[in-house]
């Protein structure tokens, strides 16, 4: 039996291990720099200053909200579920994965971890579409769903 799936959901996958890649990537060069001394003689990277890349604009942050606010469409909101879900079990996975094969200063890990115990999906959706009404509509669709949805649930959900 073949299912069909979104071209959207196919591709929450490929964010999803990227934004798991890149939250592993920035956890193991802080600690690759907090383990060493930083000498003046050494160039520092300059990672800020490069351009972001491109935000898909069928999963970008303002097209999730929008598919997650139709509350009466099954469809949507089994999308915006797995969506959520699918973003969530990633980074967690990615953490859970760091914390394995790292060792990372004391509260490192839980400073980046999720507290979700007991949390339904529905709430942290309703809770993303709010974050996301508070935002400007051209800055969500610049913005990958991926980094609004962490940032939503990291807001109401962190274990610090």
């Amino acid at each position: 039996m073949q299912r069909n799936v979104p071209h959207s959901m196919a591709r929450t996958a490929t964010g999803l291990l990227m934004v798991a890649a890149l939250g592993l990537a920035s956890l193991a060069h802080a600690q690759t720099a907090a383990q060493t001394p930083a000498t003046p003689a050494q160039p520092q990277p300059q990672t800020l200053s490069q351009a972001a890349p491109p935000v898909d604009p069928t999963f970008s942050a303002y097209s999730l909200a929008q598919t997650c606010k139709q509350k009466n469409d099954n469809v949507a909101q089994g999308q915006c579920v797995g969506a959520i879900r699918g973003i969530i079990h990633g980074y967690q996975y990615g953490v859970l994965f760091l914390g394995q094969r790292a060792s990372l200063p004391p509260n490192e890990t839980q400073r980046v971890s999720l507290c979700l115990r007991n949390t339904q999906v529905s709430s942290i959706v309703d809770e993303f579409v709010a974050d996301a009404a508070q935002v400007n509509e051209d800055s969500l669709k610049h913005t990958p769903a991926e980094v609004a949805v962490l940032g939503s649930v990291h807001m109401h959900h962190g274990c610090n």
